[in-house]
């Protein structure tokens, strides 16, 4: 099948009878009716910071990583080989998902299924099919390959295979050797952190190199601090064996809607996220902040984690409903996975705002989010950190129209390796300035923020982070509607003094 891919007038009307005998009558004809507050796509304009597809310029382009489609199903394990069934952890086809990322001004998005025992044939034979289905149906969304992991020894993480016309085989091949419960009978061997460390190598020796991201990395902890399945060990460890591949974490992890039926944000049972975020990057000077004092290059992403919709009794927003992860990039395959390598990335939840630029500034050189600032010591160090974002226009998908009530300038410094593999604070870091809205400048249709940081002599990082809440640090999430307690991150600019 012809993997329709770039924009072309005559294939971007989707068939209403194609989608209905691929995705189903009900659930085609609900995704592909207008809803209040969907968010369309904007065109590119002349400051460059948000695109349409089809572009050929890097512009934010909101997407996400972590979405299920009716193949995160069921096993029959009494029959051998094992006998799969659609449907039975999330519902919709994967051209459904495709229309509501659209629909809600996604222009890149993954399919993550669930593994299983054997699941990596599911995946050749059954789902991959009608991914190239739904790629044809709905162009507009470069939607990629891939899996939710089944990581061993630690939690799910998502495993996104490049664009190339072998993608298929490269994801059974991974997942067919290494995901730990695709192997049937079971393999306790599968399940180890040994195991993890082969797959990462096996993954890094790849002509063409995946990409792997830590699911709520949370989920299981018991308290502040007090981790279960991921540890800051094992992120380093898998991190130094393949640190182009392994390359962070969702910051705001998926089954943000859960208040909305009774639950908690996230899923999180036993210790809550921090204004939607997992208390890995919400804590300042915790474990994110951790590892960027290594010096290490890891990036935080956002995802719905979609598998049954809030109003159908779930947990879930549809994709880029709620949670965005923007990544500057061409409309292409190749530069949003550099994009997301390279940490070209800032995220969101409900459209607090629309675009986010961060750079820091020395003598006629600058850097941006995931790029390194050379200054020199025998110069004046003095680094200028400039902030620009742009708020909402209109309303977001939940009709409201909310506004950022302030920003924060976080730094850190680079002091090198930990010896201690646990570790997961970093007390250098600091919010350095808060700024309300007194504070920034309107330029066109942005909000420009500029900050200098005095006689800097060592290595350091700088993030920022913005809500549209009073909270001074986010706190830990309750009951409260997700739609009042909206947050946004960049990924930081590093600053290496020679």
């Amino acid at each position: 099948m012809t993997d329709k891919h770039i924009e072309d007038p005559e294939h971007s009307a989707i068939s209403r009878r194609r989608l209905v005998k691929y995705a189903g009558v009900g659930a085609t004809l609900a995704a592909a009716s207008p809803l209040v507050g969907g968010t369309a796509w904007a065109d590119d304009n002349d400051d460059g910071k948000q695109g349409k597809p089809g572009s050929g310029r890097r512009v934010w382009r909101a997407g996400d990583h972590h979405v299920h489609s009716e193949y995160s199903g069921s096993f029959d394990t009494s029959k051998n080989p094992p006998v799969f069934q659609k449907g039975a952890d999330a519902v919709y086809p994967i051209v459904t998902n495709a229309i509501m990322a659209k629909h809600f001004g996604l222009t890149w998005a993954m399919c993550t299924d669930h593994g299983g025992p054997t699941h990596s044939k599911v995946n050749l034979e059954q789902a991959y099919p009608d991914l190239l289905r739904s790629r044809e149906l709905v162009p507009e969304v470069l939607q990629f390959w891939g899996m939710e992991f089944d990581a061993p020894a630690l939690d799910h993480h998502t495993l996104m295979i490049p664009h190339h016309r072998d993608e298929a085989q490269q994801l059974f091949e991974l997942e067919s050797r290494f995901a730990k419960h695709d192997a049937f009978p079971a393999d306790p061997g599968r399940d180890t952190e040994a195991k993890m460390v082969e797959f990462l190598k096996a993954a890094k020796d790849m002509g063409r190199k995946p990409l792997v991201i830590a699911h709520h990395a949370s989920r299981s902890a018991t308290g502040l601090g007090v981790y279960g399945q991921d540890t800051p060990r094992e992120f380093r460890n898998g991190n130094n064996v393949a640190p182009e591949i392994y390359v962070g974490f969702e910051g705001a992890p998926g089954h943000q809607a859960g208040p909305l039926n009774g639950g908690k944000r996230g899923a999180y049972g036993s210790y809550p996220t921090h204004g939607g975020f997992d208390q890995m990057t919400a804590r300042v000077g915790g474990l994110w902040d951790s590892l960027l004092g290594e010096g290490r290059r890891w990036w935080i992403t956002a995802t719905s984690d979609s598998h049954v919709h809030w109003t159908r009794g779930g947990s879930d927003f549809w994709p880029g409903e709620y949670s965005k992860t923007h990544v500057l990039a061409r409309q292409d395959y190749a530069d949003i996975m550099d994009g997301l390598r390279n940490g070209r990335i800032w995220v969101g939840t409900g459209d607090l705002i629309t675009s986010l630029d961060l750079t820091a500034s020395n003598r006629g050189r600058e850097a941006a989010m995931g790029e390194t600032l050379a200054v020199s010591s025998r110069n004046r160090t003095d680094v200028e950190i400039e902030i620009r974002f742009r708020p909402l226009e209109g309303k977001n998908a939940n009709g409201d129209r909310p506004e950022v009530r302030r920003v924060d300038l976080i730094v850190g410094k680079i002091t090198g390796l930990s010896a201690n593999l646990d570790a997961d604070t970093n007390p250098t870091t600091k919010v350095v300035a808060r700024f309300g809205p007194r504070d920034w400048r309107k330029q066109g249709k942005e909000y420009v923020i500029r900050h200098t940081l005095r006689d800097v002599d060592g290595d350091l990082y700088a993030r920022v982070r913005g809500t549209n809440t009073d909270e001074a640090e986010p706190l830990a999430d309750g009951q409260e509607s997700p739609w009042d307690d909206l947050w946004f991150y960049s990924n930081p600019v590093f600053v290496k003094v020679r």
